[in-house]
């Protein structure tokens, strides 16, 4: 597509969705284009990087992360043990709501609570926090079942609430996303973050606008924004069209094929960086007959061959040079050897071998293969992916169909555990904890293997991931990563694919910080 080419469609395909931009002032404002909406405003309904990377521009939690990815003070300005089961954390004083109501022990107090229970998807990274107790206005104290060594890290993505906001709208509870609840958190919110909800229109926008009374302005790092647009602009075409004729500032999702003459274009910047997140295919394991499928009375992903056969049929050297561009590194890890633990020899990939994928599937009772549904999010370049996989998979025999979703009915997919074979994201920590928890663990309501989207079940696994959590030294940690990470290669609940190459492309006007997880914080974002 040229630029001449581009305008007219900028023109064309744009004209409604920015219809409500006009009167917007140009000072100091930045329009955000992505494929992916946040899909809701309450900070505990979803524990999703597309929702993240929004709803906690409004919402501070206790601990963040500077410019280098490491934790830093935030609505916490201290935290230490008290004992082997309790810490105490210092909050900061003088700081306010939305609506002008302090930030106080009692709403700390409320927000874990509420984060820690169901229908919370937040609580995952709680575990172990029995309670939370108020010691005076401005100190809490977290009670833990066990010794925790990776407290701190579990506060980050902890969003901090208003209990009596929530008490006047009947949110005491977070929104049930899975069953499409709909509250008065879901388009309103009232954090103290560095932004404040004007507006949130699902699958289309959400308008924020500054925070002038937010704490944290007195940073040398603060930028100067006055108000944010984040469009959601399903059509690779039409991000880039709006990118190039003006009517966005930064794109978060670039289209792959455009990239490098996004390069050459003179008044664009492109921001890069290796994603610590990945994609991986997971397997239904719970039912005892894979759904839809012409194979009855069996589930062929039961069988530790089927899922080896799966691995083998898939070409992902072929996919990040031809789907991704070469945006994209091939992985055979479960987790980044970004994590801390996750052993670097782990990232080599089982080879592509169609003849190898054809034995293991006759071997495990299957010579005529079997017919599945591949779920996948409508989003073009995951949908490409798809759409490749598919057709490899139907090479060595598993009739593959692909199902793709729009993401309101694709995300819930993963956490309800309800698809069959599906290609989803992870993006974890730097501690591995939390994520082996997430996907691993065996799923319990309570939130054990809250993604957990297959229901893959190993009690030795279990066993080593409750462990982990307790164990302070950083050595025998990093060990226990190890054998948890091969414990999960051996077992193969899911197939790892590639991890992406992240790609900002913006107007030189537009200064940002980013980070290996995808998110952009607005707070040092400035415009020229």
């Amino acid at each position: 597509m040229n630029t001449r080419s581009v305008r007219r469609a900028a023109r064309a395909a744009c004209v409604l969705v920015f219809a409500g931009l006009a009167g917007l002032s140009q000072a100091a404002s930045l329009r955000i284009a992505s494929a992916f909406d946040p899909q809701t405003m309450d900070p505990h309904a979803l524990a999703l990087l597309y929702h993240s990377r929004v709803a906690f521009q409004v919402y501070d939690s206790l601990i963040n992360r500077d410019e280098q990815f490491r934790l830093e003070p935030s609505l916490a300005l201290s935290w230490a043990a008290v004992n082997t089961t309790t810490w105490r954390l210092k909050l900061r004083p003088g700081v306010t709501f939305h609506d002008g109501a302090p930030f106080t022990a009692d709403d700390a107090v409320f927000s874990i609570e509420r984060a820690n229970s169901v229908p919370s998807q937040r609580s995952f990274q709680l575990k172990g926090v029995t309670s939370a107790k108020k010691v005076d206005d401005l100190t809490i104290d977290l009670q833990l079942a066990a010794p925790d060594a990776v407290l701190p890290e579990k506060l980050v993505y902890l969003p901090m609430m208003n209990k009596a906001w929530a008490v006047k709208h009947g949110v005491e509870r977070a929104q049930d996303f899975n069953a499409k609840q709909e509250t008065f958190a879901l388009r309103n919110a009232n954090g103290t973050g560095p932004f404040m909800l004007e507006r949130f229109e699902p699958d289309v926008r959400t308008v924020l606008k500054r925070n002038p009374r937010w704490w944290g302005w007195g940073d040398k790092r603060s930028g100067n924004l006055q108000q944010v647009t984040l469009l959601t602009l399903k059509s690779d075409a039409t991000r880039l069209a709006a990118l190039i004729s003006g009517e966005v500032d930064l794109v978060l999702d670039p289209p792959l094929p455009d990239i490098d003459r996004l390069k050459r274009e003179g008044g664009m910047a492109l921001m890069q960086m290796p994603d610590i997140g990945q994609q991986y295919l997971t397997f239904d394991q719970s039912r005892d007959e894979l759904e839809g499928s012409d194979v009855k009375g069996r589930n062929p992903f039961k069988d530790l061959r089927v899922r080896r056969a799966v691995y083998h049929a898939i070409n992902v050297d072929l996919i990040v040079q031809k789907v991704l561009r070469g945006h994209g590194v091939p992985t055979g890890a479960f987790l980044s050897p970004r994590v801390d633990g996750s052993p670097p020899e782990l990232d080599k990939r089982l080879p592509f071998d169609p003849a190898k994928s054809r034995a293991l599937l006759a071997e495990a009772g299957y010579p005529n293969g079997f017919s599945v549904t591949l779920d996948c999010v409508n989003v073009a370049w995951r949908e490409a992916v798809c759409q490749a996989a598919t057709a490899m998979l139907t090479q060595v025999g598993i009739r593959a169909t692909l199902r793709s979703s729009p993401t309101n009915q694709f995300f819930p997919k993963l956490s309800q555990a309800t698809a069959s074979l599906i290609e989803y994201g992870w993006t974890p920590t730097t501690d591995a904890w939390s994520s082996l928890n997430a996907l691993f663990r065996s799923w319990d309501k309570s939130g054990l293997g809250t993604f957990n989207a297959g229901r893959h079940s190993n009690p030795q696994l279990d066993v080593l991931i409750d462990t982990l959590r307790t164990e302070p030294d950083l050595t025998r940690r990093r060990a226990m990563v190890g054998v948890a990470l091969r414990l999960v290669g051996d077992d193969l609940p899911f197939v790892p694919l590639y991890r992406r190459t992240l790609n900002w492309v913006m107007h030189k006007k537009v200064r940002a910080v980013q980070w290996p997880n995808d998110t952009i914080e607005l707070r040092w974002v400035s415009v020229r």
